[in-house]
């Protein structure tokens, strides 16, 4: 099965993708690759696949990749085939961390083995002082940031779930309550 997790950046997605991962051994994490910088203690493979430019672009050449985005001018991220080959040998279900048109486009791939989940902020305000609380990025990048939160809302509607983290403990619990039931189903 694979689970796509995606969110404006700032609304909690990876600290409700994370919580999910240590409480159940059969999801995995697929590692997305990015042509972007690491950001902080980031290492590669862990949060991400980092590759140049010209790294990320010989692997679209090369079909390497299930779906990918050119999120920013210049800075990619995609999803590579040979992640979900990795962890569906493994015999473990696949968790996806990515952008609301990766989500989109992931969850349109794998259609009814896909359950797509959005995080939503409560609204832009909070999202706009959770990023300054990071500490991660510029004022101008935050900016940047919010401006496409605001786009990326409007895709909210394409995903089978949406939970508003207003409150982190009541997400929390209505992430895992929706991947159990998905995986889980009563027969």
């Amino acid at each position: 099965m694979i689970i796509i997790f995606s969110a404006p950046s700032g609304s909690g997605k990876s600290t409700i993708v994370n919580y999910l991962l240590e409480r159940h051994p059969e999801l995995e994490f697929s590692v997305s690759a990015t042509s972007r910088a690491p950001r902080g203690t980031e290492q590669h493979g862990e949060a991400y696949y980092f590759l140049t430019t010209e790294e990320f672009k010989q692997k679209i050449a090369e079909n390497a990749f299930v779906e990918y985005e050119e999120v920013y001018s210049g800075c990619y991220y995609g999803t590579l085939k040979s992640e979900i080959e990795r962890i569906s040998a493994k015999g473990h279900h696949v968790v996806f961390d990515v952008d609301v048109v990766g989500g989109c486009n992931l969850k349109r791939i794998f259609g009814e083995e896909a359950l797509s989940i959005f995080i939503a902020p409560p609204s832009v305000e909070v999202l706009r002082q959770r990023l300054k609380g990071r500490g991660t990025d510029s004022d101008e990048m935050i900016e940047k940031r919010v401006d496409k939160a605001e786009y990326e809302m409007t895709f909210a509607p394409k995903f089978d779930k949406i939970i508003v983290n207003d409150c982190l403990e009541d997400a929390l619990q209505e992430a895992e309550t929706a991947i159990l039931q998905f995986i889980h189903p009563k027969a």
